[in-house]
């Protein structure tokens, strides 16, 4: 890794020469599933909400840029993790800090680079908490996150069977590490995802 933490400010942070159709054509350089692409552009919309709402609103396309990344290398590399993604992002010219960003959602699993930003922090929650909400609404007659509520959410999140794949020990640590209680994580991401799904309309 080329830093070991990222800067508390991140205004501006993102390189002119390395800007967001450009992430989006290396994500698709190593990701082909249209899953992952999916999961990769919820991730983005989550964040850009929480840099808004965080009042980061200044960082933004860095959150963004972050979210939309945060899994390169996890469809050719699922047993390097966020190890693969720093020599990637490296030869790809990436920026420094979003590496550092991305690696910091797998701490405890593959790396240990603890997150630290709030925007690392944030990553790190809402990244199985995305996939979880993604499965709930497939369930859902009407297919959508309009008219999931925090209550039906909860329910899926209890049953250990349902989405097996969604650790929910990696949310309940999210949200302790953001300092938050569970139900307001999920309420606000599912809140992120609505306003996503409107924006789509």
């Amino acid at each position: 890794m080329r830093i070991d933490h990222l800067p508390q400010d991140n205004t501006g942070r993102i390189n002119p020469a390395f800007n967001r159709p450009q992430a989006w054509a290396l994500l698709n350089k190593f990701n082909r599933e249209e899953f992952h692409i999916h999961h990769a552009e919820t991730v983005e919309g989550v964040m850009r909400y929480f840099a808004l709402k965080l009042g980061f609103a200044q960082e933004t396309e860095f959150w963004g840029m972050v979210g939309l990344l945060h899994d390169l290398d996890f469809e050719q590399y699922p047993e390097q993790h966020c190890i693969k993604v720093q020599e990637i992002m490296a030869e790809e010219g990436v920026d420094a800090e979003i590496e550092r960003a991305v690696v910091s959602h797998a701490y405890g699993m593959h790396t240990d680079a603890r997150p630290e930003h709030p925007m690392e922090k944030v990553l790190f929650a809402v990244d199985e908490l995305t996939g979880l909400i993604g499965a709930a609404i497939l369930m859902r007659p009407s297919q959508s996150t309009l008219d999931l509520t925090t209550q039906s959410l909860k329910k899926k999140f209890k049953d250990k069977k349902f989405a097996a794949g969604c650790s929910r020990d990696v949310i309940l640590q999210g949200a302790e590490i953001l300092g938050w209680e569970p139900d307001y994580l999920m309420d606000e991401t599912i809140k992120a995802m609505q306003e996503m799904e409107k924006n789509r309309d």
